[in-house]
């Protein structure tokens, strides 16, 4: 039996609201991947459309965890970062990429700090500047087009989008440092939305869309950012793992609307899982 793949992942805990490592955890579990965990926060809820939520950072218990880890001798398949609690948790990071490469793992960071045109309130405005230092370590960068932005400097323009103004994001964005690039949030008309795949050794551009479903439904950058890495960890290729990334985040928004689910609360993942896990 093949060794099982072990993956280090840094997001927050929100308590309700599926999203971080209440969605992180279970969907790689389920392609049978180990996860290590490495909180970055614990909130009562997300912060986006919940007022009133509870907050404690967990700055000073990160690299404890990470210096126990190196006692053991734990080597891990891809470390994968998500929503950081601070400004300072950057260089933290940063450092644990540092002492977690290899020579053949992943460094996956999903920039996670803004949507819909806007930086998420709880950051100042220096911190995607901060974020391209991680940026410059990663193998594979997952920014939505918010956040590709914010990478770059270009101000944001609502899609639908010309192709070359994708392409040429997608190459900027390897130009901060990572291998491959899968950027989010992408359209070419009103009635499909997906995603943008780049390969930067070999050049290779790839699209994955489906139907448009109106509607912010939450964490749902989390659910596609996971379903890619479990895909990437099972074996698939890039292209292949953005498109089952992007059917399976269709899917489970899908269940939600139907059940008319409060959009806040985050989207039915789970009982795709299963389909998941036969799929990987």
């Amino acid at each position: 039996m093949p060794r099982q793949k072990r993956v280090a992942a840094i997001h927050d805990i929100s308590c309700f609201g599926k999203c971080s490592l209440t969605v992180v955890l279970p969907i790689l579990s389920s392609a049978g991947i180990e996860t290590s965990v490495i909180p970055t926060a614990v909130l009562s809820t997300h912060t986006g459309g919940f007022t009133g939520y509870t907050y404690r950072d967990l700055t000073e218990d990160i690299l404890p965890v990470v210096s126990h880890w190196q006692t053991l001798d734990l080597t891990f398949d891809a470390v994968y970062t998500g929503f950081l609690g601070s400004f300072r948790q950057i260089d933290i990071v940063s450092e644990i990429f540092d002492r977690l490469k290899t020579e053949d793992n992943m460094i996956i960071v999903d920039p996670v700090m803004a949507d819909n045109g806007k930086l998420y309130p709880i950051y100042g405005d220096d911190f995607p500047s901060g974020i391209k230092k991680l940026c410059r370590k990663a193998d594979l960068l997952i920014p939505n087009i918010t956040e590709a932005c914010l990478l770059l400097g270009r101000k944001y323009e609502p899609g639908p989008y010309e192709v070359s103004f994708v392409e040429s994001m997608l190459d900027e964005l390897a130009g901060l440092g990572p291998k491959q690039v899968v950027l989010t949030g992408v359209s070419f008309d009103d009635a499909h939305l997906g995603a943008a795949s780049l390969d930067y050794a070999s050049g290779k551009i790839d699209y994955s869309f489906s139907k448009r479903i109106e509607g912010f439904y939450h964490g749902t950058g989390d659910v596609f950012a996971s379903t890619l890495v479990a895909g990437l960890l099972t074996g698939h290729d890039l292209n292949k793992a953005s498109r089952l990334a992007v059917d399976f985040t269709v899917k489970s928004i899908i269940r939600t609307k139907d059940a008319g689910t409060d959009i806040r609360f985050g989207v039915n993942f789970e009982a795709g899982l299963g389909e998941l896990a036969n799929i990987l």
